[in-house]
């Protein structure tokens, strides 16, 4: 019998079987697989031209929070309404009452509007919306800003 081989190539590869184990791996690997859920992922609903103008406000009508940058103290200041929040145990608290009023006037499903300004870190926010969803207020809103329009 004659031999196929040539005689100047010294090693023949079969590619068949290199083909069949490459996808016999790629299904074990596929098969093995787990997909894991993103984290940090909630709904939001961003606004299309509501502001933070200077509006009257009235209690129970909107559970909004407003994330202030003070460049003299380099801090974020936090306000519900007029009332200045001290730390995170006022804002859960406040967040709960405001919640509560939303809930006993028929509009349980009373967004909570986080407006933030440019400046404000962004974990400060997280941080807010933490505690909204801690109080069981599932929808979510960013305001936007004075300018949002005009970009």
């Amino acid at each position: 019998m004659a031999s196929t081989q040539d005689p100047k190539d010294p090693v023949g590869i079969q590619v068949v079987p290199m083909v069949d184990v490459i996808f016999c791996l790629c299904v074990f690997f596929m098969c093995s697989m787990k997909v894991q859920a993103l984290e940090g992922k909630f709904e939001s609903w961003l606004p299309k031209s509501r502001s933070s103008g200077c509006e009257p406000y009235t209690p129970f009508e909107e559970i909004r929070v407003a994330l202030l940058w003070d460049e003299a103290n380099q801090r974020t200041i936090r306000k519900y309404g007029y009332t200045v929040v001290r730390d995170d145990a006022h804002l859960q608290e406040i967040l709960r009452e405001a919640h509560a009023g939303c809930v006993r006037l028929g509009r349980p499903e009373t967004p909570a509007i986080m407006d933030a300004g440019e400046l404000v870190p962004w974990h400060e926010v997280v941080s807010a919306i933490n505690l909204a969803k801690r109080e069981n207020i599932d929808k979510i809103e960013f305001a936007a800003g004075p300018d949002y329009e005009k970009r």
